[in-house]
């Protein structure tokens, strides 16, 4: 694995890759991403290869690729995890890259690895700029060299292959203090992280933890962080091109978490202000120089506006679900860009030309049981009637008659709204979300319509702790239905 390395190379000095113009792009994804991607592709003039388990063969995105390739069982282990079947495949339909989507492989350097031993240009950052930020808790390390603040806890990776993995977690926790989070290190999202308020509940947590590292990321290592509350969660997108051009595009504010999963997303963070704005996009910025990185990165931040402060949370080093928000206010496809990157073309634009002029919000739409304690609620989709209208943008993965799979994660759409002003972004995401007409699975639905009613959510001051609360619990186990969604 190689050291982390900071010599800041000139760009004449890159060795940059020859401009290739892409015919086809294998997807190593699906649901609601594998869709997003084929519609940039096509606006491009790019065709499409699809890859999909026997879960997914009536799949959206299976029906919207050019080229379709079956790839084993409904597990991910044995489909969507198989780096070496999903390489295979690209040479077999002779496909000039592979984009990634997020989860799954987008952040394994083992597979990025492959891709270049076949000469397939991977759609990211190379397999050495990515292990400089894998595990999770090496971009610990390297946040520490370039003295941007992290939170306490643990700069390698456990494995808990016997009793003294176990004693090293105990030693860290007691360490930094109660109540901690334990990471996979694979991958981000929020996915098995667990919470651990003592000695006793650590096992538990770590259990959880490698369980769901294995499942979603291949790995079942971890580490151990000091559990932070009631601060904001921002993240700032970062685009950097082969000839040594790094700009980020602002920032987003996802703080509405359930289980650390974030649920509400929007851009920009009604409560930054533009000097926070200006430190927090310089440090990420400064992580993206410091890896070398090319493609599109993710930094993410824990913000103290009381306290006048920040702490790196992790990087992100592929597109985010919540990429789309940033798309909405600045007017950049940042798809298209990782394509253009990935294509050998420079940039073009630079961090002056960078405007949020206007406010966009998301609302992941889960199949989850809102009212029963988010219990998955996969099933056959009787009928959907989606919105339309000014504003409203839907990034979905399901149709009518869709059959929703209980394999894979819960999303099902995206909705997203725009408005010149964020009170506009708010009214249009409410009228949204009592057009939707969901009838089958269980959904989120019933939360959104909460949050976006809350005092502490329309005034911008709410923090991580928002969608934990008591009385948000209460509220939206007493609220009617708004909507057939919730039927």
């Amino acid at each position: 694995m190689p050291e982390f390395d900071f010599r800041y190379r000139k760009p004449q000095q890159q060795e940059h890759r020859r401009m290739k113009t892409f015919r086809k792009i294998l997807i190593a994804n699906r649901g609601e991403i594998a869709v997003r991607i084929i519609r940039t592709c096509r606006d491009m003039g790019i065709r499409t290869a699809a890859v999909y388990s026997q879960a997914d063969n009536e799949a959206l995105h299976v029906k919207l690729a050019d080229e379709i390739y079956e790839i084993g069982q409904p597990e991910a282990a044995d489909s969507y995890l198989n780096f070496k079947k999903i390489v295979a495949v690209a040479k077999q339909s002779d496909a000039d890259a592979i984009h990634p989507g997020y989860g799954f492989l987008s952040e394994n350097p083992e597979f990025v690895e492959l891709c270049e031993k076949e000469q397939i240009i991977f759609i990211g950052p190379s397999s050495e700029c990515m292990f400089k930020a894998k595990p999770k808790n090496r971009a610990r390390q390297l946040m520490k060299m370039i003295n941007i603040p992290v939170t306490p806890g643990c700069d390698d990776a456990i494995t808990n292959d016997g009793p003294e993995g176990m004693i090293q977690a105990r030693e860290i926790a007691a360490e930094i203090g109660y109540p901690v989070i334990v990471k996979p290190s694979g991958g981000g999202g929020g996915i098995g992280i667990m919470i651990a308020r003592n000695e006793e509940e650590l096992g538990r947590a770590i259990a959880g933890a490698e369980t769901r590292g294995r499942k979603a990321f291949g790995t079942s290592s971890f580490y151990i962080e000091k559990f932070l509350h009631g601060m904001k969660h921002v993240e700032f997108q970062v685009l950097a091109d082969q000839f040594g051009n790094v700009v980020h595009l602002g920032e987003r504010d996802c703080s509405v978490q359930r289980r650390f999963q974030k649920l509400v997303e929007e851009a920009p963070c009604p409560i930054v202000s533009p000097f926070w704005r200006m430190k927090m996009g310089a440090a990420a910025i400064d992580v993206a120089l410091a890896l070398d990185y090319v493609g599109a990165l993710t930094v993410e931040f824990f913000y103290f506006p009381d306290e006048r402060k920040f702490y790196f949370n992790e990087i992100n080093s592929r597109l985010q679900v919540e990429h789309c928000v940033t798309e909405m206010v600045t007017g950049i496809d940042i798809i298209r860009e990782q394509i253009r990157i990935a294509e050998g073309e420079e940039l073009s634009f630079s961090q002056d030309d960078i405007r949020m002029n206007v406010h966009a919000i998301e609302c992941r739409i889960n199949a989850e049981d809102a009212r029963r304690n988010f219990i998955p609620s996969p099933g056959l989709i009787r009928k959907l009637l989606l919105p339309h209208g000014p504003g409203i943008r839907i990034d979905e993965g399901i149709y009518e008659g869709y059959n929703f799979p209980y394999y894979y994660d819960s999303l099902m759409m995206k909705m997203m709204s725009v408005g010149k002003t964020r009170a506009d972004a708010i009214a249009r995401m409410r009228r949204a979300l009592c057009e939707v007409e969901l009838h089958g699975p269980k959904t989120t639905i019933p939360f959104h319509h909460v949050i976006l009613n809350e005092e502490d959510f329309i005034n911008g001051n709410y923090t991580t702790d928002l969608a934990e609360r008591t009385d948000i619990r209460t509220k939206l186990k007493v609220t009617p239905s708004l909507h057939s969604s919730s039927i």
